[in-house]
């Protein structure tokens, strides 16, 4: 058993299985939603709930834009909301350039952001590098990061200028729960370990890549707490889920365990709509089962607080080399 498994796993089959998750009723009305890997699964299906919420305008942030226009296509046909409302733009996650060439054009060309929804991850059980590290930390973690840093300012921007208060929401996973972190005290710096193929626990990646993403989440709010800053920062666990989201390959359990626990792609996207239409209470926080919860005792407890400095500050240091001052837009 690792990390919170023993006591976790019961409340963990309890959530699958008898947690009924309301349908979302927030209206968007007159609001501009950026949503990353909106083309399928979860992100398509909160985007589907977003524009019938009545969206002024969703960008869904996606790799292939020929899939994206395929979507487009969907979600125009099952909402009925006019092509316009939707554009499709190029993110590519694994691209540092991409994440500027991205953040640049919504800076520039949208006038208000008002909800950021941060859905796109990627999961292998096979090594391979992208930048500067291993695939998951570079999309999971560092360019979910540097993007969210980038296009603060625009979402400040849009509160102040609209008297409103957008999400920057963060899609995470309960998958942190069981696992344990013992690359936290690699001498040679966390990022530099993982990005060590010999040392590399493939099976334990992506949910690692997690739990450090919730740590950064943590460590922004705690640098700019709710009252003094405009903007709600939070952060969500959907479930296990049928997506697109292969999080353990051809492993014969999981198969087994999403037969008889996954939620629907429609039911797992109610907890995205939530966080990213969640009020400043939200701040800071873990959500799960469209609730606050706690995370991992290794992220809040004492030991936590000395490793989410840690692996804050090689962040940061990461973030500057790909783009001198960016760390000054939080």
């Amino acid at each position: 058993m690792h990390g919170d498994t023993p006591g976790y796993l019961p409340k963990f089959i309890y959530g699958q299985l008898f947690t009924r998750l309301p349908k979302p009723t927030r209206s968007f009305a007159g609001r501009t939603v950026i949503i990353t890997g909106s083309d399928s699964g979860l992100g398509f299906e909160a985007a589907r709930h977003i524009l019938k919420l009545r969206a002024a305008k969703l960008i869904m942030a996606v790799p292939s834009t020929r899939k994206g226009q395929k979507a487009k296509s969907l979600l125009i046909k099952t909402t009925r909301c006019k092509p316009s409302v939707i554009e499709v733009w190029p993110l590519d996650l694994s691209s540092y350039d991409s994440v500027k060439a991205f953040s640049a054009r919504a800076t520039t060309e949208l006038d208000r952001i008002d909800v950021l929804l941060q859905n796109a991850s990627v999961s292998s059980h096979d090594w391979s590098i992208a930048e500067d590290n291993e695939q998951m930390i570079t999309v999971n973690v560092v360019s979910t990061i540097l993007l969210a840093f980038l296009l603060l300012p625009k979402l400040r921007e849009t509160a102040n200028k609209h008297s409103t208060r957008p999400n920057l929401t963060f899609v995470v996973s309960d998958a942190h729960m069981f696992i344990d972190f013992p690359e936290k005290d690699a001498p040679e710096g966390i990022f530099n370990h993982l990005k060590d193929k010999s040392k590399a626990k493939m099976n334990d990646r992506y949910a690692l890549s997690k739990m450090i993403e919730i740590f950064a989440v943590r460590e922004m709010t705690e640098l700019r707490p709710r009252e003094e800053y405009p903007v709600t920062i939070n952060m969500l666990n959907p479930g296990l889920c049928e997506s697109d989201l292969v999080r353990e390959g051809g492993n014969l359990q999981m198969k087994m365990l999403k037969k008889a626990l996954a939620r629907t792609t429609e039911e797992g996207s109610r907890t995205l709509v939530h966080g990213a239409s969640a009020g400043a209470d939200t701040h800071s926080h873990y959500l799960s089962n469209c609730q606050v919860c706690p995370t991992a005792s290794l992220v809040h407890g004492p030991e936590g607080a000395v490793v989410q400095k840690r692996l804050w500050n090689e962040l940061m240091a990461k973030l500057e080399m790909i783009q001198a001052g960016v760390t000054g837009k939080l």
